[in-house]
């Protein structure tokens, strides 16, 4: 699918935010509208965290990736690189890495905790790089509890 697809449909878009923002869970709801996940384990799974130790600890490390399908409401076919990264500052470089493969950003920013320090350095990291970024108020559900 990937090889057949041309360039022009292809997107590489990372998730951006601070530390426990929800980048890994909009990323699993993002997996499990393709089908490759259940819905119900959306959230839960971690599925781009491969690690053994990102498990363990709950936090992404490692920049991961995941190929996804798009369709427009125009019909056209995209392939959705999806690159999952590391919300500590401990793991910038691998963000910045993220920042560099990508085409745009989904800037996750927790609705209840507000824009974090490190959301700042990924922003500014995304600034430097030129990179377009999509707001995404994240955990909004918990203002309504």
């Amino acid at each position: 699918a990937v090889a057949s697809s041309p360039p022009q449909r292809l997107r590489n878009f990372c998730m951006l935010a601070h530390v426990d923002h929800g980048k890994t869970t909009l990323s699993d709801g993002l997996i499990a509208s393709n089908g490759i996940i259940s819905p119900a384990m959306a959230g839960k799974l971690r599925f781009m965290d491969s690690r053994q130790d990102e498990q363990e600890r709950q936090i992404t490390m490692k920049v991961s990736s995941i190929l996804l399908r798009y369709v427009s409401p125009a019909g056209e076919a995209f392939v959705l690189n999806l690159l999952d990264s590391p919300g500590h500052i401990d793991f910038s470089g691998e963000v910045s890495t993220a920042v560099r493969l990508s085409d745009g950003g989904l800037l996750c920013v927790d609705a209840v905790d507000g824009v974090g320090c490190q959301t700042q350095v990924v922003i500014q990291q995304a600034h430097r790089e030129a990179l377009p970024l999509i707001l995404v108020v994240n955990k909004v559900d918990l203002l309504l509890t």
